[in-house]
């Protein structure tokens, strides 16, 4: 501390408490509205630095011991309350904005007694200063990066490494904030700088795994999607072979037809040719793929589907939009689609491994209400099949495709939920029809 009185000390908390909360709220997510945000802010550092002032003139000597760790103790229980980041998360940024904190606060002191003969108003400068570059870097360089960052961590960070990572960049910056050391020497210099340096270096190798964890996972999901696209091409083209080879049956067919035809037309057998073509307009009906969906993407991927899960003995029932145009682009229906039909098969076969005469079913409905289009998939499944934080284990669905459909799902601020429900497994989303294809 380079003491003055209390309304330099008031100065000083302000600046610091200002920018604190100036570099989290770049990092963070908002829980409410920017002027909520403003106006809780603001209160908070009104009461905080009333509180500070107050104890600095009564105990300036604890006051300078302590006055730090507690606002900001306090500080901390109040931004996770105005963050929308998961716990951990939220804590992890903390201990970023802690590091920067010390980062200028330390720096604005340097700076006034190195170069100024410890002149407050020096410090008050260096620190706005400090914050006012540091803001700056972060909100042009790399908000977007700690933000995206902040996804991964969230994603792939276990709750044990989250601690032990946040109480050893809280231990490096408590060490710098000593100020029980007061004596300025080149040692305790070189101590500051390579505390500094260290737990800066602990934030850089923990940014870099993480990011780079998730950027190989996103990497497998990608290659995930990938192989279910190329087997959803690989049923199409069978379906297309299929489709040749019954032109050619049905061309090479229509001339006995014909040949049969001419007879009974020769002999005059109205009656019998009348009952021949009733009964090859029946085989023909028979004969004829049932159109599920005016939509040819939705057809053509239900009808590949459907006949895989009739050929594993799977009873399949649909209720699907007739409609062509359901709204939503074509590539994005297929994708949860052939993924929620996909993990259902794999399902049912999980459960014929287990028992061969257990009959499995698939349900599937896909409905358009007014702005909302809905998708629902239920199979048979075995009982164990576990749901972890609200996801199915890749066990349960093949490891294909359960990312696919939440990036689907997010990408139209829908909502989904997967569910053991006895040994049925349930898959229900919803997704918001973009408001230019309302109707």
């Amino acid at each position: 501390m380079l003491g003055g009185s209390v309304w330099i000390a008031m100065i000083r908390f302000a600046i610091s408490l200002a920018g604190t909360i100036i570099l989290f709220s770049l990092m963070s997510s908002h829980r409410f509205c920017r002027k909520k945000m403003v106006i809780g802010y603001i209160c908070f550092c009104a009461a905080a630095i009333s509180a500070a002032c107050i104890w600095y003139v009564i105990d300036w000597e604890s006051c300078a011991k302590m006055v730090a760790f507690v606002l900001y103790m306090c500080f901390a229980a109040f931004s996770v309350f105005m963050s929308s980041d998961p716990f951990a998360l939220s804590l992890y940024k903390l201990a970023l904005t802690f590091y920067l904190l010390a980062v200028f606060l330390i720096g604005g002191i340097e700076v006034a007694v190195l170069f100024f003969d410890r002149n407050v108003w020096a410090d008050i400068v260096a620190r706005i200063v400090l914050i006012l570059l540091m803001a700056v870097f972060i909100d042009k360089k790399v908000k977007g990066a700690i933000r995206g960052f902040g996804e991964y961590v969230e994603n792939e960070l276990d709750r044990f490494s989250v601690t032990v990572m946040i109480i050893s960049i809280l231990f490096g910056i408590g060490f710098i904030l000593n100020p029980n050391t007061q004596e300025q020497t080149p040692y305790r210099l070189f101590q500051i700088l390579m505390n500094f340096f260290l737990t800066g270096a602990l934030q850089i190798l923990v940014f870099r795994l993480y990011f780079h964890i998730g950027k190989e996972n996103e990497y497998r999901k990608e290659n995930q999607l990938m192989q279910m696209n190329h087997r959803l091409l690989e049923r199409n083209m069978k379906l297309l072979e299929e489709s040749v080879e019954s032109g050619k049956r049905i061309r090479h067919d229509v001339r006995h037809h014909n040949a049969v035809i001419a007879e009974y037309a020769r002999r005059g057998q109205k009656e019998e040719l009348l009952r021949y073509l009733k009964e090859y307009d029946k085989e023909t009906d028979e004969g004829v793929k049932k159109v599920v969906s005016a939509n040819t993407a939705i057809n053509n991927l239900l009808s590949a589907y459907t006949e895989w899960a009739e050929k594993e003995q799977i009873k399949v029932t649909m209720e699907v939009e007739h409609s062509r145009d359901l709204a939503i682009p074509n590539i994005d229906l297929v994708t949860v689609l052939a993924n929620a039909y996909e993990n259902a098969i794999y399902g049912c076969m999980e459960v014929k491994k287990q028992s061969k005469e257990r009959e499995c079913f698939i349900h599937l409905m896909v409905k358009r209400k007014k702005n909302k289009i809905v998708i629902y998939c239920a199979n048979t499944c075995k009982p164990e099949t576990e749901i972890r934080s609200g996801l199915p284990r890749p066990e349960a669905t093949g490891g294909i495709g359960v990312h696919s459909i939440i990036r689907t799902a997010e990408k139209f601020d829908g909502e989904f939920d997967f569910k053991n429900d006895n040994g049925v497994f349930v898959f229900r989303l919803i997704m918001n029809v973009p408001p230019a294809t309302v109707v």
